[in-house]
């Protein structure tokens, strides 16, 4: 989706990449297959990335048992994921555009692995979260790269197939990571309990290295570009003067410095958008290319994914701790729970970028929204009807119904967003696309604290019965701000052209 038009006919791309855009000449078959491969391994990385985070979720409990950790700790575990993740995604995009995408895609999957192996070692609650942070930022250099690549190898009349084939890896990635982390933690292979979700990451890490030294072609902005070392400041001390005392606020007793902190990070937001200006008269080398946000598409799906990303970063925490803390249920029980949800996902992203979005345009994305809402709602009538007695199949109509809406968001989305931003300029919109969207789920995990650890609190549980009626409470109450935030979203998408066409460049 991309512009308002009348039409959703495809427009063959006919406009020639920059020269630095394309790789060394090869045969066309040759170079076909070339690409195509590429496409597998930046996948699988972006399927490794979103495993990552949908996994930890469901071994959150385990960990906890294990390492003794606080709610603190189990906030940041998830939490300073999302921020590093967040504070290094546009500096990582416009490494990839400065110093070439393959190179910064390889550097990132490195780190990554060896990020995950220091995760599956921790030995204690610091560890692990400095290791999370650690991992989130690897994830940073190496995410961006994903969608920079697929930008810059596949002209405008094929990325639609390309990002319909994205959509469906993010349910799949939503299907197996519940269920695969489930497994591993049942399992409880070797006596390493939870410990298997992260290292399970080194030999798909490896293999991600090998491959991409191979088949991925480098690409780099067509002009010479310089890192914008002020404005990486800048971005990064504002979202961390946001979301740190968010996260840390509940355990410290919200003390004053962490709401002069939050108000703080807004100027230093704003000097940061007046420090862009001039660095683009200056030399053209800003962090953010501001006049990005002149396209409509890119401006209002930016909107969106940030106000999604608060959606996903308080449901699926807290749906985890109710499930096993609050209800009793095992990690497998509540990883298969989840599979009808995850199902639910995949089969919408995989429909609605190629049959529903050029025929109906965004009224596919405000559907999404309103039909994820419709489940929220009927999930938090079964929770208040059924209290601690809810089974899984009381949970499943719920759970498929806003799959479904979910799916009709996450995949089309994408498009909007990145298809008619200039190939120049693709890795830096590409780290946006991800900043604001993990900026959201840092801001809903940060929220968690108020929404549902708030209520939990202050029912002081001490018997099996009173903290499955905390717990149950205290999902409810998320689920009130996550159907708000979903109405907002749709409100938003009004904002977004009509009609979807594929764009020329």
């Amino acid at each position: 989706m991309t512009s308002p038009a009348t039409s959703p006919v495809a427009i063959p791309d006919t406009t020639p990449a920059p020269a630095k855009d394309v790789g060394p000449a090869t045969p066309p078959g040759a170079a076909d297959r070339r690409r195509w491969l590429a496409l597998a391994v930046v996948m699988t990385a972006a399927f490794m990335d979103l495993v990552d985070v949908t996994i930890v979720n469901i071994a959150i409990p385990s960990i906890e048992r294990d390492l003794s950790a606080t709610f603190g700790s189990i906030q940041w575990i998830t939490a300073g994921y999302a921020l590093a993740f967040a504070a290094g995604l546009i500096t990582g995009g416009r490494l990839g555009d400065i110093y070439g995408r393959k190179r910064l895609f390889l550097l990132g999957i490195t780190g990554f692995t060896l990020a995950s192996a220091l995760c599956g070692f921790a030995v204690n609650p610091e560890m692990l979260v400095a290791s999370r942070l650690l991992q989130g930022a690897m994830a940073a250099l190496m995410v961006p790269q994903v969608l920079a690549i697929i930008h810059v190898t596949f002209p405008a009349h094929e990325r639609g197939k390309v990002f319909g084939m994205f959509g469906a890896i993010v349910g799949l990635g939503a299907v197996s990571g519940p269920l695969l982390g489930a497994l591993l933690t049942q399992w409880n292979l070797f006596g390493l309990e939870w410990r298997p979700i992260f290292l399970i990451n080194l030999p798909v890490g490896i293999a991600g290295v090998i491959l991409g030294r191979k088949f991925i072609t480098e690409s780099k902005a067509p002009k010479a570009l310089r890192l914008d070392v002020v404005g990486v400041v800048l971005v990064t001390g504002a979202l961390l003067m946001l979301i740190y005392p968010l996260t840390r606020g509940r355990e410290l007793g919200w003390p004053l410095w962490g709401y002069l902190c939050m108000a703080g990070s807004l100027l230093v937001f704003a000097a940061f958008v007046a420090y862009e200006k001039v660095k683009t008269r200056k030399d053209g080398s800003p962090l953010v290319e501001l006049s990005l946000f002149k396209v409509k598409s890119f401006a209002a799906g930016i909107a969106v994914q940030l106000t999604f990303g608060v959606t996903l970063g308080i449901f699926f925490l807290v749906w985890t701790l109710y499930m096993q803390i609050g209800l009793g249920w095992s990690p497998l029980h509540a990883g298969l729970t989840g599979l009808p949800f995850s199902l639910a996902v995949s089969t919408a992203a995989g429909l609605s970028v190629q049959k529903l979005v050029p025929r109906f345009g965004r009224k596919v994305l405000q559907t999404g929204a309103l039909t994820m809402a419709a489940g929220v709602l009927i999930y938090l009538w079964e929770a208040g009807r059924y209290g601690a007695d809810i089974s899984t199949w009381q949970m499943v109509p719920p759970l498929v119904v806003m799959g479904l809406g979910m799916g009709l968001i996450v995949a089309p989305l994408t498009d909007a967003v990145l298809s008619d931003v200039p190939r120049e300029h693709s890795g830096s919109a590409s780290g946006l696309i991800n900043t604001v969207q993990q900026m959201g789920t840092a801001l809903g995990l940060g929220l968690v604290s108020v929404v549902f650890f708030g209520v939990v609190d202050d029912r002081r549980a001490t018997t099996p019965d009173a903290v499955a009626t905390a717990f149950t409470d205290g999902f409810q109450n998320a689920l009130w701000w996550v159907a708000g935030v979903l109405v907002g979203i749709f409100l938003l998408m009004f904002a977004l052209p009509r009609r979807r066409v594929a764009v020329v460049g």
